[in-house]
């Protein structure tokens, strides 16, 4: 017992000592990135402590900057968020609502347009970032009237073709303005 102890911990010694991070001056126009020293695969039964310095490496570079989409720009600085936000492979998308370009409700007191409007927000961005509702992992639904979303909700077949994603369905008691029935958001994640 001890022995297979003493392999893990050396084990976990060298992955650790392996890792590499790159730092750029904070000022530049340079990207940071975190470089990750991995196994390419690892034995489930060790050996010997000898087996882990034979085991082949990759490296993976992992981009760190932040990259920001503004669907409204006016309407977001007005608000203070920004519509979506990738890092890396990941991509967070804001609570779409269905709003005109000057941020007014529009499809007041209709949810079914309403949910369809905010999926069409949601659609260009996820076009701007090269994404489809394929990419999309997360989707977390508010809604100030749950038994009327249920109605309409079958819709959502015609947005995820291939699967759908893992998220929740929230009643609510209200949302930012008044006139809003659903905010939809959205997690993606698209390998590149």
């Amino acid at each position: 017992m001890k022995s297979q102890i003493h392999k893990y911990l050396i084990f976990l010694f060298v992955c650790l000592s392996s890792v590499q991070v790159q730092s750029q001056d904070p000022h530049s126009s340079e990207e940071s990135a975190i470089t990750g020293i991995v196994y390419s695969k690892v034995k489930r039964n060790l050996s010997s402590s000898e087996s882990l310095k034979n085991e082949p490496r990759e490296s993976k570079t992992i981009k760190t900057t932040p990259e920001y989409f503004h669907l409204r720009p006016d309407v977001e600085k007005a608000y203070s968020y920004s519509h979506a936000i990738k890092i890396g492979d990941d991509i967070k998308i804001s609570g779409a609502v269905s709003m005109d370009d000057d941020g007014n409700p529009t499809a007041i007191g209709d949810l079914e347009q309403q949910m369809k409007n905010c999926y069409a927000d949601l659609e260009k961005i996820l076009t701007h970032f090269g994404c489809t509702f394929d990419d999309v992992v997360v989707e977390n639904v508010f809604t100030i009237d749950m038994p009327k979303f249920l109605e309409v909700a079958g819709y959502r077949t015609k947005i995820y073709k291939k699967q759908f994603p893992t998220g929740s369905w929230l009643g609510v008691k209200e949302l930012a303005i008044p006139e809003f029935m659903i905010e939809i958001e959205l997690e993606v994640h698209k390998h590149q």
